[in-house]
């Protein structure tokens, strides 16, 4: 089962968007090294497109699991993280710039880029907060065996979350690469795909996988 709690890891992520996530200590989950990348929210990230392609080739190739069907009460998401907030406020309040808060970590005002799309947002309602790997997908990748700790565990991991604007991420939906790229930065975007993939020991299906390829090979 899962070793470190979730405190621990927004500690050791929250100045780092390609940081480290949690994980279960099981065949399953255990997190793996990351793809070096330079991240910078609503910039151009650097990444080793090289390593990126070579952890690609790692993955498990299987068919989608569309049977292990996704519930939001079974992925129990927003929940404590760090310094009295929830894994939403720490995302805006780690990811913006000249960020406020009120009581119970409430944002109150700031600054974001939006990485998918390069848009400027100075108003945190208009923000969603984007699992990298969206829950439904990440439920579609071989993560059946995952208990509901193992899930929670994923869904408030401060390294897998992103604000964006409501627009793209609603346009992305559940989407995989196949299906949907941001509109900015997509190398950055699939490197840290990939890396979530591999850190948590998810599968790709094959059009998946060759979706992603092709982009990196451009990378």
């Amino acid at each position: 089962m899962i070793a470190r709690t979730i405190g621990a890891v927004a500690v050791a992520v929250a100045a780092a968007l390609a940081a480290t996530p949690a994980g279960c200590q099981n065949s399953r989950t255990r997190p793996a090294d990351t793809v070096a990348a330079d991240v910078t929210p609503g910039g151009t990230t650097r990444i080793d497109a090289a390593a990126v392609r070579a952890r690609l080739e790692k993955l498990r190739v299987a068919v989608e699991d569309t049977g292990n069907v996704y519930r939001r009460t079974e992925w129990p998401h927003w929940q404590p993280v760090a310094g009295g907030c929830d894994a939403r406020e720490h995302t805006l309040k780690t990811q913006g710039t000249a960020v406020t808060t009120g009581p119970g970590c409430k944002v109150t005002g700031g600054r974001w880029v939006s990485p998918y799309d390069g848009i400027t947002v100075t108003d945190a309602k208009t923000l969603d907060v984007d699992h990298v790997v969206p829950l439904a997908e990440a439920g579609r990748s071989g993560t059946r065996g995952w208990s509901r700790a193992d899930r929670q565990r994923y869904a408030n991991d401060p390294a897998v979350l992103i604000a964006v604007t409501a627009k793209s991420n609603r346009s992305k939906g559940d989407s995989d690469p196949a299906k949907w790229l941001p509109a900015k930065d997509q190398c950055g975007y699939l490197a840290r795909w990939v890396d979530t993939k591999t850190r948590y020991r998810m599968t790709v299906d094959q059009t998946e996988h060759d979706a992603i390829a092709a982009v990196l090979r451009r990378c």
